[in-house]
């Protein structure tokens, strides 16, 4: 909403954890769907049942299709955030990033902005992420 003065035309593009991408599939559904987990993901941060009441006529306005990321991108993601941007974020913080970085092709225009977010990161899975892609 920030931007929509500011940007007009611009798209937001919803981006969520694989099998945990309510918004993207109500989005192409028209309506509000529920995921059927709400635990298994390391994103779990960003892990809702479903899209809120008030948010999701705004992303219906707004949003184009949402793109979901493997976990395996996530983890990429995070490493390649530290090594490269010298920032922590927590896997839920770096899906958009993992959108950006792995689906450009999804992507139209000539600017994206990626939030990454969070420092809240389970030591062990930093390290995981650190030794699989760093």
């Amino acid at each position: 909403l920030a931007l929509e003065a500011s940007a007009p035309g611009f798209i937001v593009r919803t981006c969520e954890p694989e099998n945990f991408d309510d918004t993207a599939r109500s989005l192409a559904a028209g309506k509000t769907v529920r995921n059927t987990a709400l635990t298994g993901s390391i994103c779990d941060a960003i892990v809702t049942p479903e899209p809120g009441r008030i948010t999701f006529p705004i992303l219906q306005r707004l949003a184009g299709a949402g793109i979901a990321v493997t976990e395996e991108e996530v983890l990429e993601t995070m490493a390649l955030a530290f090594k490269r941007l010298k920032i922590i974020v927590e896997p839920g913080g770096a899906v958009a990033l993992a959108a950006a970085l792995f689906h450009g092709a999804a992507l139209e225009g000539d600017v994206v902005i990626a939030v990454a977010s969070g420092g809240n990161v389970d030591t062990d899975l930093f390290a995981t992420a650190l030794r699989r892609f760093g």
